[in-house]
C-alpha cells in the first residue's frame, strides 16, 4: 500500500509543476491548444517508452475503444475545463476544488466495483461548498462579479476526470496483460481524437500558434507537458491500478493542492491571499471527514 501512496504523491507533485506552465500558455494561446499540445507530447513519450520496453501487447478492440473513450473524457474534455479554470481562477484555487473528486469517485466506485463508502463522509460537501463561496466572494470583492464560470469549469473538469479514472480502472481490471504505459498511450490517443474532432468544430489554429512560439517558450511548454502529463499519468495510473480503494488514492489530492498553491505563489511572487488561506482551512476540514 505504501507504494501506491508514493505513486499518487509523485503524480500530484508532477501535475502541480505542469499546471503552472499550462496556466501561463493557456492565457497566451487557448485551453484547447495547450491540451492538444500536451496530449501530443504525452502520446509520443508513451509510445517511445513502450517500444523501448519490449513493444505492445495484444488488446481486444473493445478494451482499446474504452481506453480511447477514457482518454477523450479524462485527458481531453476534463483537462480543457480544468485548464480554462486554471487561467480564470488560478491553479491553487482550482486544485482546492479537487476535494469533491473523492466523493465522486467514492460513490461511483460503490456502484461500479462494490467498494465501501461511508455515508457520513458526505458532510465534507458542506466544507467544500464553503470553499466555493469563499472563492466567489474573493472574485466579487476584486472584480465585481462572482466568477461562477471558473467554478463551473473546475467542477465539470473534476467530474469528467473522475469518470475517466473509473473507466480506466475498469479496463485495467478486464485487461490484465496491458501495462500502465500502454493504457496511458491509448488514453492519449483518445484525447487526440477528441481534439481532432474539436478542431473541425472550433478551429484553434494549432500549427499557426505553434509557429508563433519562440524556442524558449516551446522548451518550457514541452517541459511542462512532460511533467504534468507524461510523468503525472505514469505515476497516477500506477497508483489506481494497484490500489484497493480508488477514493483513498484520490484523497491524496490534498498534496497536489498544497504543491499547486505553493508553486502559484512562487511564480506570482506574492504571498497567498487571506481568502485562499481561509479556504484551505475549510478544505482541510472537508478532507478530515473524507479520511
Amino acid at each position: 500500500m505504501e507504494k501506491v501512496y508514493i505513486y499518487a504523491l509523485a503524480a500530484n507533485l508532477s501535475f502541480a509543476i505542469g499546471v503552472q506552465f499550462f496556466t501561463h500558455y493557456a492565457k497566451r494561446t487557448s485551453s484547447l491548444w495547450v491540451n492538444c499540445f500536451k496530449a501530443i507530447v504525452a502520446a509520443a513519450l508513451f509510445g517511445l517508452t513502450i517500444v523501448l520496453h519490449g513493444g505492445f501487447h495484444s488488446i481486444s478492440p473493445g478494451c482499446a475503444a474504452l481506453f480511447f473513450i477514457s482518454g477523450a473524457i479524462g485527458l481531453g474534455a476534463a483537462d480543457v475545463f480544468l485548464i480554462k479554470s486554471f487561467s480564470l481562477m488560478g491553479p491553487g484555487r482550482t486544485m482546492l476544488l479537487f476535494g469533491f473528486q473523492p466523493l465522486v469517485i467514492g460513490v461511483i466506485s460503490y456502484f461500479a466495483f462494490g467498494q465501501a463508502v461511508d455515508a457520513r463522509k458526505f458532510l465534507a460537501i458542506l466544507f467544500f461548498v464553503v470553499c466555493l463561496f469563499i472563492f466567489s466572494l474573493e472574485s466579487f470583492r476584486k472584480h465585481g462579479h462572482w466568477n461562477m464560470k471558473a467554478t463551473l469549469f473546475a467542477l465539470c473538469g473534476i467530474i469528467l476526470d473522475g469518470l475517466g479514472v473509473l473507466l480506466t480502472r475498469y479496463v485495467f481490471n478486464n485487461s490484465p496483460g496491458i501495462g500502465t504505459t500502454e493504457g496511458n498511450f491509448y488514453r492519449a490517443l483518445g484525447a487526440l481524437l477528441l481534439f481532432a474532432l474539436l478542431s473541425r468544430l472550433k478551429p484553434f489554429q494549432f500549427f499557426g500558434k505553434l509557429k508563433e512560439l519562440s524556442n524558449r517558450s516551446l522548451f518550457w511548454i514541452t517541459l511542462g507537458s512532460v511533467a504534468g502529463t507524461y510523468l503525472s499519468l505514469m505515476f497516477y495510473l500506477s497508483a489506481i491500478r494497484y490500489s484497493a480503494a480508488l477514493a483513498a488514492v484520490s484523497g491524496i489530492a490534498i498534496t497536489g493542492t498544497i504543491f499547486a498553491s505553493a508553486f502559484e505563489c512562487a511564480v506570482e511572487k506574492k504571498p497567498p491571499s487571506a481568502y485562499l488561506l481561509v479556504s484551505f482551512v475549510f478544505f482541510l476540514g472537508g478532507m478530515s471527514f473524507l479520511f
